[in-house]
């Protein structure tokens, strides 16, 4: 809408600022594509801040959105990629600002490829199909190793030269496979399964060199991830070079950077391992003969104890212990039995003293009546009754004559 202005009737600033934002405002939200060139993302902030810039025409424009919004795409999402913006235009009154208020980010090209393998990764990191205690330990020392490689690769080159270098004993099963294409996907499976199947198989390694995001993306098929997380074969993933990450690097029981890393990290090498067992046998022998010299030692200085040297000293010595003991046992029951037997004879003594036969002795004699009974006083005697007279020497009959009288 034309606005009808003149050197005297003027428009304020403000006002002409307000009427731009009312006709951006009537635009609505747009799809845009441009490349971004800046990006900030300040920790804790809740909006995010970039510039989208067209390189034909070398025209730039800010663009901010919610920290939730550019979260989605963080992964596959940095400065210099090309995305496609769904924003509505913002008019800045105060400063006069024109800015893009994004609520949706997709990437383009070989962003947009990365974006849906991100989702995949995060699909089957949700299953587990990545965890780390599904994965596992690899043998010391394969006696036979499956290889899934290109026909005359270089990455079989690779592995091979330098797993003979390492170990000349060491033997491969080779599966050439078309390692790029349509045909990658079910080729390596099919190869893949049929080295898991065979049971002298002890690892298997699935090589290539490295390329474009495109040429290794036959390696992050879904199917192909699933078959090998499915193996129980342990699974050695050498894809490209160290910064390509294919998902079959997370799903393989080890990831090796190239594959020459993968015959290093599969197959020992000998040379090394001789000089550990050398090492080994040194330490051994080091601690049996520091064992020895100790029990030595010890065996020594027990040998040249007194106790040892003269074994029969400590008989001698307990033999006087015993001798003094048994003597000092002796004259203590000695005394003991004199004691005794001193306290019996005065015993005795007055046994003897207070005995009626000591009466008898002195003359006197005892009567008894014909039951036994003692005769204690006269009247109990009946006229030519017949008593026994008990005297110290022996006993005889006597009779009363007459009645004994009190």
């Amino acid at each position: 809408m034309a606005v009808n202005t003149s050197p005297d009737a003027p428009l304020p600033v403000g006002q002409v600022s307000r009427m731009i934002g009312g006709w951006i405002d009537r635009l609505g939200a747009v799809w845009v594509e441009g490349q971004i060139t800046q990006l900030s993302r300040r920790p804790g902030a809740g909006v995010v801040f970039l510039t989208l810039r067209d390189p034909s025409h070398d025209v730039s424009l800010s663009v901010t959105c919610y920290r939730a919004v550019f979260d989605r795409v963080a992964d596959v999402v940095s400065e210099g990629a090309r995305v496609v913006v769904l924003a509505k235009p913002e008019w800045y009154a105060p400063r006069g600002q024109l800015s893009l208020r994004a609520t949706e980010i997709r990437p383009v090209g070989v962003g947009e490829l990365l974006a849906r393998l991100e989702q995949l990764k995060k699909a089957l990191a949700a299953e587990g199909l990545f965890a780390a205690e599904r994965k596992r330990p690899l043998p010391f020392l394969p006696q036979l190793i499956g290889l899934v490689c290109g026909r005359a690769s270089a990455a079989e080159r690779d592995v091979l030269e330098n797993a003979r270098h390492r170990w000349p004993a060491v033997r491969f099963e080779v599966r050439n496979v078309p390692v790029q294409g349509v045909h990658a996907v079910p080729s390596v499976m099919e190869a893949v399964k049929e080295l898991d199947a065979a049971p002298e198989v002890d690892v298997i390694i699935v090589a290539r060199g490295g390329g474009s995001v495109e040429d290794l993306l036959p390696f992050s098929d879904e199917q192909l991830v699933r078959a090998v997380s499915a193996c129980r074969t342990p699974v050695v993933s050498a894809i490209g070079h160290e910064p390509d990450t294919p998902l079959l690097d997370l799903v393989a029981d080890l990831r090796a950077s190239t594959p020459t890393d993968a015959a290093k990290r599969v197959v020992p090498d000998v040379g090394e391992e001789l000089a550990r067992v050398r090492q080994l046998r040194e330490r051994a022998l080091r601690c049996v003969t520091a064992h020895l010299d100790r029990e030595e030692r010890g065996l020594a200085a027990a040998r040249a104890r007194p106790c040892m040297e003269r074994p029969q000293r400590m008989v001698e010595e307990r033999e006087e212990q015993i001798a003094a003991l048994e003597g000092r046992a002796r004259r203590t029951l000695g005394h003991l039995l004199d004691r005794a037997e001193s306290e019996l004879t005065h015993t005795h003594a007055r046994v003897v003293a207070l005995s009626p036969a000591a009466t008898l002795r002195r003359g006197y004699a005892v009567l008894q009546h014909a039951d036994g009974s003692v005769v204690r006083a006269a009247a109990e005697v009946a006229a030519e009754e017949e008593l026994r007279a008990r005297v110290a020497e022996g006993e005889f009959a006597v009779r009363a004559l007459v009645t004994p009288t009190e």
